[in-house]
């Protein structure tokens, strides 16, 4: 009998997760992958959910993970005609510079293909359901089957079931309010011609993808003489004024020339070490550990000068050095000189070093982040994240340039709206902004448009998609123990309703999302982990992964899963 594997989507995730499986050429499973769209690899991002013509990766070719052929390879095949539309040219192609994202997305789209057309080869079959929506997902532990439902189509079970269904941003007031957008995306919808004063609430990435869209319909970007890029406003929005509302009032870093493109878990930390370090702390992993031996240590032979500057300084005490330099200049007087020094590192392909290591850190933190204590947990949402978050967004180039542009045309500004601020939809459309201003002064600032661009939220466990989960508690809320009983106590006298006392007497801080193992498989009520079911999907894991994104965490996970998921199945068989 042949192991039946079901992927429930087929973005990135599952474009890795399959490369995996091909490469282990077991002829004893048959893949099943069910995409709601029409198209393999490309996934949100990288299609017209999530991309116009004018959005870009913050990645390059020499950055990505490799799949079956490198872009480079890949361009070489294209048509001319093809390429001029994205402005490329395979003559031409350079591996450092990032890419159109719908560009990048045919790409992946591209390797899906080639990774099929191997599957065949090796002798796993494999269907692709395309136009599938998955609505629920039901295990059944005494027939060690998982079942599928879709939308129009009989149930299916299979023997293992790999919840890769992407990124999913909650319809709140889009639609009901006039001028409300819960997120940028699809971003055809920002298509407007808006002669007013648009409200962006958050500075990341998503923002700036919002932002290039809006540029365009209200006007142009032009080259200056001294070589610059301006921006000029259409004569039909004179008016056309961007604001970025931002929690501390900055814009993320630019990217720079990395050292080490691909992130790996091989420089850092062990699991022996980790597992060592558990054992030392009451089965806690320190975050003051992880922060010494895989940030502060690895300066001491790359940068001594600067390991003699932190060596000595905790946690919080470096990441207010390093936001007190960023907190005390106007935030695009700050834009402009990390623009200039991320200039001068491309162009002489030198890393800034703490900035890499900071990703490292991002990447070293995220899988092994399930067994910090709760007050870990709370310190480093509170202290690193915020400084991560901003530094690791590797703004490209042409989106510095563009933001720059329109800020000197009076066209865009940021400001700081603290961790209290509210947005109040309005029956007649549009929002009313309050916030706390620098000078602590209250603000109420009425927008006819707002989009609101955090980011890809980390979801709550009550919003998991498959009901069924729920009734037979196949899955259970993402939780941390505190470490101190009292810590937990004085939090709940307080009120933080995040915080429960569990049967068992601990108390427990309860964080976004669903409980995973290592492996990625959910966890139940029993807390053993199912061998039926992973899960990969970054909206519902974000309580385990703080900073779970990008392909190089997509190839961690297919490794750890795939692993598993062979292991479980055992020795092959020989199937006719």
């Amino acid at each position: 009998m042949k192991t039946r594997i079901a992927i429930l989507g087929g973005g990135p995730s599952a474009l890795f997760l399959y490369k995996k499986l091909v490469e282990s050429a077991r002829k004893d499973i048959e893949v099943d992958i069910f995409e709601a769209k029409q198209e393999l690899g490309s996934g949100m991002p990288y299609s017209t959910e999530g991309a116009n013509k004018e959005h870009i990766t913050n990645v390059s070719d020499n950055e990505i993970p490799e799949i079956v052929t490198s872009i480079e390879e890949w361009v070489q095949t294209l048509d001319d005609d093809y390429l001029r539309y994205f402005d490329m040219d395979k003559d031409h192609f350079n591996e450092y510079k990032v890419l159109p994202r719908l560009f990048f997305g045919h790409y992946l789209n591209a390797q899906f293909g080639l990774l099929l057309e191997k599957a065949e080869k090796v002798g796993i079959k494999t269907r692709v359901h395309f136009g599938a929506r998955v609505i629920d997902v039901s295990d059944h532990e005494e027939t060690g089957k998982v079942a599928v439902r879709i939308v129009g189509k009989a149930i299916e079970e299979f023997d293992k079931v790999v919840i890769c269904t992407g990124h999913k941003w909650p319809d709140k007031h889009e639609k009901k309010v006039d001028g409300y957008y819960d997120s940028p995306y699809p971003p055809s919808k920002l298509r407007l011609e808006l002669n007013h004063t648009i409200a962006i609430r958050g500075s990341s990435l998503t923002a700036i993808d919002a932002i290039r869209t809006l540029a365009r319909s209200n006007g142009k970007f032009t080259k200056l003489p001294d070589g610059k890029t301006g921006f000029v406003a259409s004569e039909t929005s004179p008016d056309f004024r961007l604001i970025l509302h931002s929690r501390n009032g900055l814009l993320p870093a630019v990217r720079f020339h990395l050292e080490e493109p691909l992130l790996s878990m091989d420089s850092l930390l062990s699991e022996a070490e980790l597992d060592q370090n558990r054992e030392e702390n009451d089965g806690f992993l320190s975050l003051d550990y992880v922060f010494e031996k895989d940030f502060v240590d690895l300066f001491k032979d790359k940068q001594p000068d600067f390991y003699a500057k932190i060596k000595d300084l905790t946690l919080e005490e470096f990441v207010e050095k390093m936001m007190d330099r960023r907190e005390r200049k106007e935030a695009f007087d700050l834009f402009r000189e990390e623009y200039a020094e991320a200039q001068e590192s491309i162009r002489n392909r030198e890393s800034i070093h703490w900035k890499e290591m900071l990703a490292v850190l991002s990447f070293a933190l995220n899988y092994p982040a399930k067994y910090f204590s709760a007050e870990d947990m709370q310190r480093l949402q509170k202290s690193l994240m915020p400084l991560i978050s901003i530094v690791i967004a590797f703004v490209p180039q042409s989106s510095c340039e563009e933001l720059l542009a329109l800020n000197d045309a009076g066209r865009l500004e940021i400001i700081s709206v603290g961790d209290d601020s509210e947005v109040v939809p309005e029956e007649k459309g549009g929002i009313t902004y309050r916030f706390k201003d620098e000078q602590g002064e209250e603000q109420e600032v009425y927008y006819r448009t707002f989009i609101d661009c955090l980011g890809q939220p980390h979801l709550s466990y009550d919003a998991f998609p498959f009901k069924s989960m729920f009734e037979n508690d196949t899955i259970t809320p993402a939780r941390l123990r505190f470490k101190s009983a009292e810590s937990g106590e004085k939090e709940l006298s307080e009120g933080n309703k995040k915080v429960k006392k569990g049967e068992d007497g601990h108390y427990y801080l309860i964080v976004s999302g669903v409980t995973i193992n290592d492996e990625f498989q959910v966890v139940g009520k029993n807390r053993k982990p199912n061998e039926r079911i992973y899960i990969m999907a970054v909206p519902y894991i974000g309580g385990y992964n703080p900073d779970y994104s990008g392909l190089d965490f997509c190839e961690e996970a297919s490794d750890k899963i795939v692993d598993e998921v062979i292991r479980t199945i055992g020795v092959e068989t020989v199937v006719n």
